[in-house]
């Protein structure tokens, strides 16, 4: 039988320990004294979760409702950026050198610009035309007028705002499709050679090579750094409030704009990315042991 081994804390834990809670105590004194500000957190409950008196149930407003979005955000665009990232990652490997270069170039643009400017490329040049192409918006109407739209709201929130989380989620994983393709093209290049040669030898194409060969021992290495790039992904899905995407920061600017909350509004939106990011990275740590057994 196991037994934890119990963490005992030095001299040192603790002097950090004090100082953190001296600063936060002086940043309170300073806002409460010298800005003479009135916290108002008793207000804050009221913006996750509100009860209406009419139909005698609760509803998500503000801050839980960009919680969700951020969420469903997050999930989708993270599909299609390691549907994308993994062409990216196997192009970046390819023997055709035009290929290579072409993936390379993307890559490289991306991860060498701020965020910031490539959201607002991506949703002027290529998010919002799409959108305008396949004629969503009317679309995304139609549905919201219809009575029965409950499996609809369940997966993509109030239909009226289809188009914008949408172009959010395009967004975001084009943006983030650049980091996978690395992670998944370090994950193809840790397969040893010796093993594509082999693969070769008994007469495999290049494209059953990298799927029965490569890809299922390159997957397996790359779920760690896959996993953080996810929560990397949840944190980066903030910048999408700049496009007027209906996620948690959005949502907070707009409590904070109607409230003059200013303090208890941004400090609970950051509890609830850190429970979120913090709930993943338990998650992803537990899957990974597990499947390291």
């Amino acid at each position: 039988m196991r037994h934890k081994k119990r963490v005992k804390l030095h001299w040192l834990d603790y002097l950090i320990l004090a100082v953190v809670i001296a600063f936060i105590g002086v940043i309170w004194f300073r806002i409460s004294g010298s800005l003479n500000y009135k916290w108002q957190w008793e207000r804050i409950p009221n913006y996750l979760l509100r009860w209406d008196e009419e139909e005698q149930r609760w509803f998500t407003n503000l801050l839980l409702q960009g919680l969700i979005n951020t969420l469903r955000i997050a999930i989708y665009a993270s599909i299609l950026a390691l549907i994308l990232g993994t062409v990216l990652g196997i192009a970046r490997t390819a023997q055709n050198l035009a290929i290579r270069l072409v993936a390379r170039t993307y890559l490289e643009v991306l991860r060498n610009i701020p965020p910031v400017v490539v959201v607002f490329i991506f949703f002027f040049f290529l998010s919002e035309q799409l959108i305008a192409a396949l004629n969503m918006e009317r679309w995304a109407r139609g549905i919201a007028r219809q009575d029965d739209i409950a499996i609809w709201e369940f997966f993509f929130g109030d239909m009226r705002r289809f188009p914008s989380l949408i172009s959010g989620v395009i967004v975001l994983a084009l943006f983030e499709s650049a980091f996978v393709g690395e992670i998944i093209r370090a994950g193809i290049q840790s397969v040893g050679r010796g093993q594509r040669e082999a693969a070769r030898s008994i007469g495999m194409s290049w494209s059953d090579e990298m799927r029965f060969i490569v890809l299922p021992q390159a997957l397996r290495k790359v779920l760690p750094p896959l996993s953080n790039q996810f929560i990397s992904l949840v944190k980066d899905s903030s910048i999408i409030s700049l496009i007027s995407v209906q996620e948690l920061t959005y949502k907070t600017v707009e409590l904070v704009a109607s409230t003059r909350m200013i303090f208890e509004a941004w400090l609970t939106t950051a509890l609830l990315y850190f429970i979120l990011c913090f709930g993943l990275s338990l998650l992803f740590r537990r899957l990974e042991g597990s499947g390291a057994r």
